[in-house]
């Protein structure tokens, strides 16, 4: 049986990391009920039937009680040894009260007494439990339904299940650090192209941007130290089961340092490791503004 637990916050994308399993033969259950999960999956290990996959979908309009005893539930799979994975979605507060305004949707903790910022938060502190025993934290704030779909694909649907998969993620701090970084690495004390007229409206993955920061001692120090450090250390994550981690490498715009570097080590780990991938999440988005 291969399970897979999705939570998340509402409007984050839940239902649309649903519907993505379900596409590729997932058997899915939204909205169960905590306290029912190791009696469901008790139901379906009668059938010994190895390949069949199910997704469980549990979130806030669970009662509350339930959702403290989630640590309890999984402690329970685990003694009785079954695989599964825990995925949960979130979002900037911003992000989903922008996202319940588009859509005029009611959040389903707000009330006449209780407004839509309030219930963001309070969702939060209901949540927490689930998302501390998260396996895989997605922030979805800067993703469209078509990137959302195609992340949840790639790092849920096709990981391979005896390799840790590795993401190396840009970011511009000036955005905010993301939320599902492991570890963090801040490139802001690097010489920055922004300030040379000519590489300004270009980007870390172009030639020119490239050559310039390959010219700085201080960028071949920073990634030296860098690969150093994940060369010893990310055997030591694998060897404790982790299924994936996160590398984020930040400067102020998250255009030019971050996207070199982050690109420069998928490459160089993509020689080691079999799942190993590259997102720019604020790319160009100066652009877009």
């Amino acid at each position: 049986m291969h399970l897979v637990i999705v939570s998340g916050l509402s409007g984050s994308g839940k239902s649309t990391a649903l519907h993505v399993l379900e596409d590729v033969g997932f058997n899915c259950i939204d909205n169960l009920p905590v306290s029912l999960l190791p009696a469901l999956v008790a139901q379906i290990q009668i059938h010994k039937d190895d390949t069949q996959k199910f997704a469980i979908g549990i979130d806030v309009r669970n009662a509350w009680q339930d959702l403290n005893i989630f640590p309890m539930m999984i402690e329970t799979l685990k003694e009785a040894h079954v695989p599964f994975r825990v995925l949960f979605l979130d979002a900037q507060p911003s992000v989903l009260i922008q996202r319940f305004s588009e859509t005029r949707r009611k959040h389903p903790l707000s009330d006449t007494n209780t407004n839509l910022e309030e219930a963001i938060t309070e969702e939060q502190n209901l949540l927490e439990p689930i998302r501390d025993a998260a396996d895989l934290v997605l922030d979805t704030s800067h993703l469209n339904l078509h990137e959302l779909r195609d992340l949840v694909k790639e790092r849920v649907v096709g990981r391979n299940e005896s390799n840790m998969a590795i993401l190396f993620e840009s970011f511009g701090f000036k955005h905010g650090i993301p939320v599902n970084a492991d570890l963090v690495f801040d490139a802001r004390c690097l010489p920055n192209p922004h300030w040379k007229h000519n590489l300004r409206p270009l980007t870390g993955k172009d030639q020119d941007v490239i050559d310039f920061l390959e010219e700085q001692d201080s960028v071949e120090e920073m990634y030296e130290d860098i690969e150093r450090y994940l060369t010893r250390w990310l055997p030591r994550y694998q060897a404790n089961n982790r299924s994936y981690i996160t590398i984020a490498i930040g400067c102020t715009g998250g255009q030019h340092r971050s996207v070199y570097l982050s690109e420069r080590l998928q490459k160089h780990f993509n020689r080691f490791y079999n799942d190993v991938q590259v997102r720019h999440r604020d790319i160009n988005k100066h652009k877009k503004a």
